[in-house]
């Protein structure tokens, strides 16, 4: 559908770049975009992707707005205290922009549910912070045959990589297992940090949708915002012994292996 008057006015920063121009702006409003964790990643993902004009936003979160999220979280506000995430998210996107869409997944995602929420989405972003969660997103993408973006954040510093179906490895090709490690109720975060690294998933995200640059694709990328640098690293390739994305897999089923999303973290 053409660009009306007040769509040129409002995305005119983005119809100037040759990556884009009109018929990619038309490309992002007609996308589907999932994100999951309506958090600190969630929040910059979200407020980037809706600002771009993707055309629909699912967004899933089964959690309420607390006062401690509100140091990172800037999709919620003091007033939306004890509200559902998911519903304080819709608010915030329905005032920045109303040409999109906005679809609710209040519930909580887990092996039973999450091949078919994934499955009307072009992309699917990975917002979460518990561990057991990232691996679930992890392999129902891989199952499913859906590009997505993982990122994850701690104290000053965090880390994000790009899966696409057949272009390169998976997040279990470089972790393995699900670890159980530092999150940042236990350690601490930097909302600042969280908003580079959910800045890097919107990006990532329109780049695909619009098949503009390089993806992180084979490839992690690492902020410190502590020293100020970034950089990426290679990734050897898929793994091939890799329990989802190898020539033979271990897991073909979520509901078989639901115990491992389940940790404690």
């Amino acid at each position: 559908m053409p660009l009306q008057d007040d769509q040129k006015l409002r995305y005119a920063r983005q119809l100037i770049l040759k990556e884009i121009g009109g018929k990619g702006q038309e490309k992002l409003l007609s996308a589907k975009v999932l994100v999951i964790g309506a958090g600190g990643l969630g929040s910059a993902a979200i407020s980037y992707l809706a600002a771009a004009g993707i055309g629909t936003i699912g967004i899933a979160d089964c959690d309420r707005v607390e006062l401690s999220n509100l140091q990172r979280q800037i999709l919620h506000t003091t007033a939306r205290v004890g509200e559902a995430k998911a519903d304080s998210a819709r608010k915030f996107v329905g005032e920045l922009n109303p040409d999109v869409k906005v679809e609710l997944h209040p519930g909580r995602v887990n092996a039973a549910n999450i091949a078919a929420l994934i499955e009307p989405y072009d992309f699917v972003l990975d917002c979460v912070d518990r561990f057991g969660t990232k691996f679930l997103i992890n392999d129902a993408c891989v199952l499913g045959k859906k590009p997505y973006s993982h990122a994850g954040v701690v104290r000053f510093s965090g880390q994000a990589l790009t899966y696409v179906p057949g272009q390169g490895p998976c997040l279990r090709c470089l972790i393995g297992s699900v670890p159980h490690g530092a999150t940042c109720a236990s350690v601490g975060i930097v909302g600042a940090a969280a908003a580079v690294l959910g800045g890097v998933q919107a990006l990532e995200t329109i780049k695909y949708l619009l098949g503009a640059g390089e993806l992180l694709t084979g490839r992690v990328f690492y902020f410190d915002g502590l020293s100020m640098t970034a950089r990426t690293a290679e990734f050897c390739g898929r793994d091939p012994a890799c329990a989802v994305c190898s020539e033979t897999p271990s897991i073909v089923s979520l509901c078989e292996n639901a115990a491992e999303y389940e940790d404690c973290n």
